[in-house]
């Protein structure tokens, strides 16, 4: 945190609109003084404003006045939002002569608040994307994981959560437009599905222990009429593949909307998908060398096969949990980043809701005080044939590159200092490309910084993670902006990066409604690019740990504006 104040105290003038010519400010600048709150003011109005209307994200972030409350998912509440959402972009840029720590807040702020309404507006989620409500609020596991009060403060929080679900689901319903692309109806029933099974199972389960009959039998009717909504919620989505459709794409000139809006990255598509393949070869060359030592002889799918066969001696949690002691000693013995805190991370097993990505981490909010966080590990489908899933638990080394990005120094240790920045505006809201570009970075520090030794298993392990995001990368591109169907998109993670079957199925699926999910690479790329300008005249490779501080010190900001800062640069610019 020092080295960033000091950082941000020796720029004379943040050009981001901030800086005006010294003098006295005219009349008209001195009157709209006047009429606007303080800046800091007009950031907590704000925030409180946003809670209100997505409560979701409040309780997530541990402000939990808001416990129990969903946004309000009807044409009205979603105009509301888009209102109040403008209105952020058009009171906050008209704050100037603001410090330069303020400056980057307000440019951060409106930043959101564009990239939320690309989204709302623009992609059209709220009658396109079932995802948009799976990830926005119907999930309960703050209150049923995150022990920030005794269980019968949470299960009370449960019940008015769980009675608000049905009038949820009407609007959700009312709000999808059919046809919808078949990859959205199956995320969709997966989602929703899962949902009703949860409420209905281990969230009963997770408090059945609570002695007030009373309290049950309320939690116990709540939970079933909310899983009833959702498992009719499937169901009807379940009625609509019949008449799905393929028409996921946002199109060439909307993905480029998405990444100047979502993450102030203004490059044409040509040079995204230049960028994206170089990176692929990169990788790509040095997987020949490290499976050449690896695996002599052997060619590209056979080294992976022994990368793949070779499966952790007890479950993925299990060894998970054993992984990340050694990789937080590691981190300490070679003072990559500072660990801030005594907080640890916890090894679970993904809910049935949420298993479609292979594995993620549920850090607490910067609200919450002395809660874990929890590193999720998603078992195989147990739908799928048994070698199928036997080959989608990952070998041991690609496990650990999970673990690495996940936890230590990934996105556990982001979280840690996140949740401490000077800004609550950078806690509150980090950015996809912030957030994922960090931990896919870490993986690539790592094994830079001398983790496993030089064992080519390990760098194997590391790169197969690597060309993961790469085809993450193109397939985005290609399945938006240059007409990828689902299939060959599938056929590029098999073959291009390596991916077994099950992996390639799921995150060929997963780009279709996610089509920011490129920002894996784009964002280790940026900070990649950051970290070698930066270090150029600060002693290079010695002076890793101030730059990981300070960049982690921003908290969640979209990485051209946190270059713009470090870099003392005009604009805030996306550079690879």
């Amino acid at each position: 945190m020092r080295t960033r104040k000091l950082l941000l105290a020796g720029i004379a003038c943040l050009t981001l609109g901030a800086c005006t010519t010294a003098g006295a400010p005219d009349v008209e600048q001195a009157a709209a003084t006047v009429a606007r709150p303080a800046w800091q003011d007009y950031v907590q109005t704000t925030i409180d404003q946003w809670f209100a209307l997505d409560p979701a994200t409040a309780v997530y972030q541990g402000a939990h006045q808001y416990d129990g409350k969903l946004p309000d998912w009807s044409a009205a509440g979603i105009a509301k939002r888009v209102a109040f959402l403008r209105s952020v972009v058009d009171n906050a840029g008209a704050y100037t002569n603001l410090s330069p720590q303020d400056a980057l807040e307000r440019d951060h702020l409106v930043s959101v608040a564009r990239g939320q309404l690309f989204w709302i507006v623009d992609a059209d989620r709220p009658h396109r994307n079932p995802g948009w409500y799976i990830d926005g609020g119907l999930d309960p596991n703050v209150y049923v994981s995150r022990e920030y009060a005794d269980k019968p403060t949470r299960m009370r929080a449960m019940v008015s959560f769980f009675n608000a679900i049905p009038q949820a689901a009407t609007n959700i319903r009312a709000n999808l437009q059919t046809p919808l692309p078949a990859s959205f109806i199956k995320l969709g029933v997966a989602g929703f599905g899962g949902f009703a099974e949860y409420y209905r199972g281990d969230a009963r389960a997770a408090f059945a222990d609570v002695n007030d009959p009373a309290l049950q039998a309320e939690f116990k009717a709540a939970s079933e009429k909310a899983a009833t909504a959702m498992a009719e919620l499937a169901a009807w989505l379940q009625t609509q593949q019949t008449s799905a459709s393929q028409a996921y794409a946002l199109g060439p000139d909307l993905f480029a909307r998405m990444l100047k809006e979502t993450e102030l990255v203004d490059i044409s598509i040509d040079e995204l998908e230049a960028i994206g393949r170089a990176d692929l070869k990169r990788n790509q060359e040095a997987l020949k060398v490290a499976c050449a030592r690896y695996a002599p002889g052997k060619t590209i799918p056979q080294c992976f096969d022994k990368l793949n066969a070779d499966k952790p001696a007890e479950s993925p949690v299990v060894t998970a949990t054993k992984q990340i002691p050694d990789l937080t000693a590691f981190v300490r013995e070679q003072d990559l980043v500072t660990i801030p805190g005594t907080q640890q991370a916890l090894v679970r097993e993904s809910p049935p809701y949420n298993r479609q990505n292979s594995a993620y981490i549920d850090p607490p909010g910067p609200f919450e005080k002395g809660i874990p966080s929890i590193y999720y590990i998603s078992p195989p489908d147990p739908a799928w044939p048994l070698q199928k899933q036997r080959d989608y638990i990952p070998g041991k080394n690609d496990l650990l590159f999970t673990s690495i990005h996940e936890v230590m120094p990934g996105h556990f240790l982001q979280f840690l200092h996140s949740n401490r920045a000077p800004s609550w505006v950078s806690r509150i809201f980090v950015g996809y490309a912030y957030a994922e570009g960090w931990a896919h970075y870490a993986e690539e520090m790592m094994w830079e910084a001398g983790y496993g030794n030089g064992d080519p298993g390990v760098h194997v392990g590391q790169l197969s993670n690597a060309l993961l995001r790469n085809c993450r990368f193109l397939s985005a591109v290609g399945l938006h902006a240059r007409g990828m169907t689902q299939a060959q998109s599938q056929k590029m993670f098999e073959e291009q990066c390596y991916q077994v079957e099950g992996t390639a199925e799921q995150q060929a699926a997963r780009g279709t409604y996610d089509p920011a999910y490129l920002n894996y690479t784009l964002g280790k790329l940026m900070i990649l690019k950051l970290r070698e300008d930066w270090t150029a005249t600060r002693g290079g490779k010695a002076s890793w740990k101030e730059f990981h501080d300070t960049f982690l010190g921003f908290g969640g900001a979209p990485i051209p504006l946190i270059r713009q800062v470090m870099m003392q640069e005009p604009e805030p610019r996306a550079v690879f």
